[in-house]
């Protein structure tokens, strides 16, 4: 079967004239791929324009680590002229899962195609424009995979410190707790009288107060601390004086306190009670960082809640500020190494947007200020406002965003990210749902050192 023949049954050529016909085969070259063999890659320039005479192809589209099959071409179907007319990369990676007989025009013979065989440019736009709406789905889909991803991924990374904390707590709160019971033991031999028991559990209750208002210290004041108690413990004859005062600085207690503790009791028995409040406060320590732990994780839960709106209306009254900081505890651990300035006017009032969809532009914007900042710079948030609206404002200290690109950074699918990591339709969306969505307004101004993302949002 000649060339000729095998075009004349491709839809798109079916009416053709013979002349058009012999200045396509003129301009075109035929290809052939085995089973499985590669066509092209995502990510390639857009050199050809394809027409498959017979077989079929399979295309994937690679997004946040993940591909997703998009479509399958088969005999008589063209393919390759979305990225030429748009202008943009191949979108997808294509493999022969047949044995493929392709016909193809070079970018400058399908531009000369459009204008010499008109009759090919209505069919031709119109499968651009359905496959890309249909592109513009499927990513938009992978984009909030990706962005679910991204939260579950940070969740679990903030949630395993905690939960692992609480259960490394509850582990040794059994061996201290046994400890602590021996050692109630001994101290019934020592001749303490009733009211001493009652004074010390006292002073232990106040050490209570102690505990709860504990930070964590610099290591070289803990250090510090830990040498001046230790001292005061070896002088007053009490071996084992390095164990006691780790515990005693992690309570926040001093030697003052140790003093009061001295001054109620014989000095025979100081050694013997110190190590007893000791194995108290180790308790007290442990059931401390077990609450702090568990009570973490529930502020983790509040804010996934809070971030995603979850058992809420669609549209509600909200406070700006609540979904700025929500966003940041999901994206907490993309943050290690970055500062956050916040810049707040908490005399806004709140505002009658979509929660959830007002949280996933904040997403989409911090998480590029982070990237753009690569662990290690700023990221400002301003809140203000302004006649009729609310301004929000975030910012970062990255290398900015190129004068020529800054009008395309909104297009559909343009990213300056490579193919595997960005969709190119973070911004698209935002501005769907700032602009589309809630009527609002988004704009860029960007130099290097210092890029604005700006988002006004109507008082309803």
């Amino acid at each position: 079967m000649t060339l000729q023949v095998k075009l004349r049954q491709v839809p798109l050529f079916a009416n053709l004239s013979d002349e058009h016909l012999d200045w396509l085969i003129q301009h075109g070259e035929e290809r052939w791929l085995e089973p499985g063999a590669l066509l092209l890659s995502q990510g390639d320039p857009a050199d050809y324009f394809y027409v498959i005479l017979a077989g079929e192809a399979r295309f994937m589209v690679a997004s946040g680590g993940q591909e997703t099959h998009f479509i399958n071409h088969v005999t008589g179907e063209f393919f390759g002229e979305v990225p030429i007319l748009i202008g943009r990369q191949h979108m997808g990676t294509g493999h022969a899962i047949q044995a493929c007989h392709l016909f193809r025009l070079s970018v400058e013979a399908f531009w000369e195609m459009l204008q010499t065989v008109p009759t090919t440019s209505r069919a031709i736009l119109s499968a651009t424009a359905e496959r890309l709406y249909k592109y513009q789905g499927l990513m938009q889909q992978q984009e909030k995979l990706a962005a679910l991803g991204r939260l579950s991924a940070g969740l679990a990374h903030e949630l395993n410190n905690p939960a692992a904390a609480a259960q490394r707590a509850v582990k040794d709160l059994r061996e201290a707790l046994d400890r602590q019971e021996t050692l109630t033991r001994s101290l019934d031999g020592v001749g303490l009288t009733l009211d001493q028991r009652e004074q010390l559990a006292g002073l232990r209750h106040a050490a209570l107060t102690q505990i709860a208002t504990a930070t964590r210290l610099d290591p070289f004041v803990q250090s510090e601390r830990e040498d001046m108690i230790a001292d005061w413990i070896s002088n007053h004859g009490v071996p084992d004086s390095w164990q006691l005062a780790s515990t005693f600085v992690s309570a926040n207690l001093d030697t003052h306190w140790l003093a009061r503790v001295a001054a109620l009791i014989p000095s025979t028995v100081l050694g013997a009670v110190l190590i007893w409040l000791e194995a108290a406060l180790a308790v007290d320590l442990l059931l401390a960082e077990a609450h702090q732990s568990t009570a973490r994780i529930s502020e983790l839960v509040r804010s996934v809640k809070a971030y995603t709106y979850m058992d809420q209306a669609m549209e509600q009254d909200v406070d700006i500020h609540d979904g700025l900081e929500s966003t940041l505890i999901v994206l907490r651990a993309k943050l290690r190494g970055v500062t956050i300035i916040r810049e707040y006017d908490r005399s806004l009032p709140h505002i009658n947007v979509y929660g959830s969809e007002i949280n996933q532009v904040w997403t989409n914007l911090i998480d590029n200020a982070i990237d753009a900042v690569d662990g290690r710079g700023c990221i400002w948030l301003r809140t203000l406002g302004e006649p009729g609206c609310i301004l929000v404002e975030i910012a970062d200290d990255g290398p900015g965003i190129p004068t020529d690109i800054q009008s395309q950074i909104w297009e559909p699918f343009f990213t300056t990210k490579a193919q595997e990591k960005g969709t190119g339709l973070g911004l698209d969306i935002a501005r769907r749902i700032v602009v589309g969505r809630h009527g609002g307004d988004i704009q860029v101004h960007s130099l290097p050192g210092r890029t604005r993302f700006q988002v006004r949002l109507p008082l309803r």
